[in-house]
């Protein structure tokens, strides 16, 4: 049984910044790429981050490249999403995503997710 819950978001300035975490479960990370989306009130679901299994790629929405960073610790099961440089069109609920069989840049359609944290930028 995988879960994923979120952790981190909240309220921040624009320009700020905030560090998400994502604690998984069940999941066998050997084979496994994990990442985030998002979803604004009102709009359609964005894929913004993935990694891959180990950690060796990664792959970015061109909306956030630079300004965040996704990285992961498998000893902890825990999936990071460093947000950095944030803009109000960065507000959204944020959810943690597993797949063990799409692309990376297909995070928004993965199988497995959490519930949300919501990230709003002011």
């Amino acid at each position: 049984h995988v879960q994923l819950v979120e952790s981190g978001g909240g309220s921040v300035q624009a320009g700020g910044s905030l560090t998400l975490s994502c604690v998984g479960s069940g999941i066998r990370y050997s084979h496994t790429c994990w990442g985030w989306f998002r979803q604004a009130e009102g709009k359609e679901r964005e894929g913004v981050a993935g990694i891959s299994a180990g950690g060796r790629n990664t792959w970015y929405a061109d909306s956030v490249k630079g300004r965040f960073t996704i990285a992961e610790d498998n000893a902890k099961n825990t999936l990071y999403l460093q947000m950095n440089s944030l803009k109000p069109e960065d507000t959204a609920m944020y959810y943690c995503a597993a797949d063990p069989y799409r692309r990376l840049s297909d995070v928004k359609e993965y199988h497995y997710r959490g519930q949300g944290t919501q990230v709003t930028v002011s």
